[in-house]
């Protein structure tokens, strides 16, 4: 018997979409459609939160909010992320399924937890309008969690841990200390751990590298490690217990950790 009850993993540059592309050329063109210019880099640096407070996040971003200023006269308000939102979500929806193949390993870490009888969950800072168009394309792959929690599901959103209570329930999995959270954000690592769980980051396949394997694999070995080095401080600075490269790893922690 396993020491744990489950694994909950996120969604994007966790499970799919390796280098987290989907949102980030979404984002540049919502703000687009309002005059401004945001960069990739931008739109990457709240990446894991709910859609909505990463839009908030990018317009409090200095030179987005000037720019702001600039083009309609006065500083960004809540109703101008109600704006912005409302052009996100339906272009989202039409390109998630673009970038919705599941990381490389992704499979193979599910048939291992099965065969253990652990229970897999998920979270995303994703609405669930964009994930039914998600759960299809992950389905045909041969992915079905055993459920999903989504960012407008419940009155909070990440980084609190109400995803996380969610998936206690539906799982029936407690203590947290028996659930795992992996995530390649840092949000989604709060999420964990502020539910008590133990948390497991990812620098490779995620937000933090913004790469696809085979530009991963055309970088030097120095090159991927300095990305890796940046991207497991800054899980680490927000509370992951242990880093790995991306989910293909985590058998071999899970035997590690259930042998400690």
């Amino acid at each position: 018997m396993s020491k744990f009850k489950a694994v909950v993993f996120d969604w994007a540059g966790t499970m799919i979409d390796f280098g987290s592309f989907a949102p980030m050329v979404v984002f540049v063109k919502a703000f687009e459609k309002f005059g401004i210019t945001a960069s990739i880099d931008q739109a990457r640096a709240p990446m894991g939160s709910p859609k909505w407070d990463h839009i908030r996040a990018m317009m409090d971003d200095p030179d987005i909010a000037a720019q702001w200023q600039a083009k309609h006269g006065t500083a960004p308000t809540d109703a101008d992320v109600d704006k912005v939102y409302k052009f996100f979500v339906p272009m989202n929806e039409e390109v998630v399924t673009d970038y919705a193949d599941l990381v490389p390993g992704a499979l193979d870490t599910i048939k291992y937890l099965r065969s253990k009888g652990i229970k897999i969950g998920s979270t995303t800072g994703y609405t669930r309008s964009i994930m039914e168009r998600v759960l299809p394309k992950a389905a045909e792959q041969g992915y079905e969690p055993d459920n999903l929690v989504c960012s407008d599901d419940l009155p909070e959103g990440r980084p609190g841990p109400l995803g996380m209570y969610q998936c206690f329930v539906d799982l029936v999995a407690y203590p947290p200390r028996a659930v795992i959270k992996v995530d390649d954000t840092e949000p989604g690592i709060a999420e964990g751990v502020a539910a008590g769980c133990i948390t497991v980051g990812l620098a490779l396949s995620g937000n933090f590298a913004g790469k696809t394997p085979d530009e991963l694999a055309r970088l030097s070995e120095a090159a991927v490690d300095a990305i890796r080095q940046e991207a497991t401080t800054k899980l680490k600075e927000a509370g992951a217990d242990y880093v790995i490269d991306t989910v293909a790893d985590l058998p071999a922690l899970m035997d590690q950790m259930e042998a400690a």
